[in-house]
C-alpha cells in the first residue's frame, strides 16, 4: 500500500494539536512556515495559545525520535510519518508575509515530487482549499471530529403504536422499551407515541434506559418560573433541563426556538424555586473581536454588559411576568447583587472547580470540542451544564456546522445516561422573527 500525502495547514494544528496523529499510516508533512505561524500564537492567554504551545511540545518531544532529523521524517505510533518540509533557501527569505501562499507553495512541491503518490492539502480555511484547487491541489477539510449534520442526533423520535400504550403514558404510567419497536435507542431520549388509529391521539415521553422504560415527562403544568413550553420540542427540553439525574443538555436551534429562555427559568426554578442548586451561572464566549474583556474600558460589569446583554434580557422578560416577580419575591438585580446569579466571560473559567451549580452556556456554537472539554470538565460535584447554540450561526472563522463543539458534544454523549439532547426547530418568538429565521 503506497502512503498518502497529507499537507497540514497551520489552523488545523491550532484546533486540534493531536491532528498529527489522526492520519494512521500515512505521511504527515508539516511546512516549516505552519510552525513559524504556530509560534506567532504560543504567547496568546487563549485556546489559540494553549493549542500552539501543546504542539510545539508534541514535535519537541518527537525530535528524539528521528535520526535524521525533522525533514528526514520520524515514525508516529500510528505507523504513520511526520516530517517537516523546509523548502531551499527559506531560512534566508522574510517570511512574515503570506503564509498561505506559501504553505501551498509547499504543497505543490510535495505533489510535483511524489508524482506516484496521493498529496492533499488539509486545511480548515475555505479560501486556501479554493486557491489548492485552482492550483490542481487536491484540498480537504479537516475531519477529525466533523459530524454529518445530516446524521446529527436531534433527540427525540415519534412512534405508531397501539391505543392502550398512548392511553397508559398519558396516565403517567411507564411502558416498557420491550412493547415498543424502538431497534437502537438512546438514553434519555423524547418520544412521542402516536394512537395509529387516531393521530391526533398521543403522549410524550422520555426513555428511562435504568428502568428499560418509556416515562411519561415531568413537566410542571405552571412551567417553569411562568415559561411554559409553546411546542412538543419545548416540552421535552424543559423535562430534560429540570431532572436532576441529567448533569448535561445540550439544546441545538435556530434563534427565536427558546433555547436560552427555557435554560434560564429552568436555572432560576433550579436555584431559587427549590435550592437543588446553589448558583445560576450564565457564561458566553466573547467573540466579535477575538480578545478577552480587557480589551474594554470600565469595570468588569461594564465591559461584560454589551456581550451578556441577551442574558439580561430574559431575565428581564421572566422577571416582568407575575409568574416571575412571584416566584423570587425580589428583582433580578438583587439575585445578581447577592451572587444568587452571575453572569462571566468564559474567559476564566479555566482552572476553576464549580460545584453544586446550574451553568449555562451560550452561544456554543461558537466554541470548540476543546474549549467545551475545558468548561465540562470544571464540573464538580452536583453541577448541572446546559449547552445552547444554534450551529448556523457560527462566527469562529476556522470553525463551522460540522466541526463545532456543541455538535461534537450533542453527539459524542448521545450515549450517556447522565446526558440529554433536543433539536428546537418550531420559533417561538414572534410570528415576525419565525418568518425572518425561515426566509432569510
Amino acid at each position: 500500500m503506497v502512503r498518502k500525502l497529507f499537507v497540514l495547514d497551520t489552523n488545523v494544528l491550532l484546533h486540534d494539536p493531536r491532528a498529527i496523529y489522526k492520519f494512521e499510516e500515512h505521511e504527515v508533512v508539516l511546512p516549516i512556515y505552519v510552525l513559524e505561524e504556530v509560534d506567532k500564537f504560543k504567547t496568546q492567554m487563549n485556546e489559540l495559545g494553549r493549542n500552539a504551545r501543546t504542539i510545539s511540545r508534541f514535535i519537541d518531544d518527537l525530535r528524539g525520535d528521528a535520526p535524521n532529523g525533522l525533514q528526514g521524517g520520524l515514525t508516529l505510533p500510528s505507523g504513520g510519518i511526520l516530517r517537516v518540509a523546509v523548502p531551499p533557501n527559506c531560512l534566508f527569505e522574510r517570511t512574515t508575509g503570506d503564509y498561505d501562499s506559501r504553505i501551498l507553495q509547499v504543497a505543490q512541491q510535495e505533489r510535483d515530487t511524489h508524482p506516484d503518490r496521493i498529496t492533499t492539502l488539509v486545511s480548515m480555511d475555505t479560501n486556501v482549499r479554493i486557491r489548492a484547487d485552482a492550483l490542481r491541489i487536491k484540498a480537504e477539510n479537516y475531519d477529525g471530529e466533523r459530524i454529518d449534520t445530516d446524521q446529527l442526533y436531534t433527540g427525540f423520535l415519534t412512534l405508531t403504536v397501539p391505543a392502550q400504550l398512548v392511553d397508559r403514558l398519558g396516565k403517567r404510567q411507564p411502558v416498557d422499551l420491550a412493547e415498543l419497536d424502538l431497534g437502537q435507542v438512546y438514553p434519555n431520549a423524547c418520544v412521542m407515541l402516536v394512537d395509529e388509529g387516531n393521530p391526533k391521539h398521543s403522549a410524550l415521553g422520555r426513555v428511562d434506559v435504568e428502568r428499560t422504560q418509556v416515562v411519561s415527562l415531568r413537566v410542571p403544568r405552571e412551567g417553569a418560573w411562568g415559561i411554559r413550553p409553546r411546542n412538543l420540542e419545548q416540552s421535552f427540553a424543559l423535562d430534560l433541563l429540570l431532572n436532576d439525574k441529567i448533569q448535561l443538555v445540550t439544546l441545538v436551534g435556530r434563534a427565536g426556538t427558546g433555547k436560552t429562555l427555557l435554560a434560564v427559568a429552568a436555572g432560576l426554578k433550579q436555584v431559587v424555586g427549590e435550592g437543588s442548586h446553589s448558583r445560576l451561572l450564565v457564561s458566553r464566549p466573547v467573540m466579535p473581536l477575538g480578545k478577552d474583556v480587557g480589551y474594554l474600558a470600565g469595570t468588569l460589569e461594564e465591559k461584560l454588559n454589551p456581550w451578556m446583554q441577551p442574558i439580561f434580557d430574559n431575565l428581564e422578560y421572566i422577571f416582568s411576568n407575575a409568574s416571575g416577580r412571584h416566584e423570587a419575591g425580589r428583582s433580578y438585580e438583587e439575585l445578581l447583587a447577592s451572587g444568587t446569579i452571575q453572569v462571566e466571560a468564559l474567559t476564566y473559567i479555566r482552572g476553576r472547580s464549580i460545584p453544586q451549580q446550574f451553568m449555562i452556556v451560550d452561544e456554543c456554537q461558537n466554541l470548540s470540542s476543546h474549549e467545551i472539554k475545558t468548561i465540562i470538565t470544571r464540573a464538580g460535584e452536583g453541577t448541572k451544564i446546559v449547552l445552547t447554540g444554534d450551529p448556523q450561526q457560527i462566527d469562529n472563522p476556522i470553525l463551522d456546522s460540522q466541526s463545532n463543539g456543541l455538535t461534537v458534544v450533542a453527539e459524542r454523549f448521545k450515549s450517556e445516561a447522565i446526558a440529554g439532547h433536543v433539536t428546537l426547530s418550531k420559533g417561538e418568538r414572534s410570528d415576525l422573527a419565525e418568518i425572518a429565521s425561515r426566509i432569510l
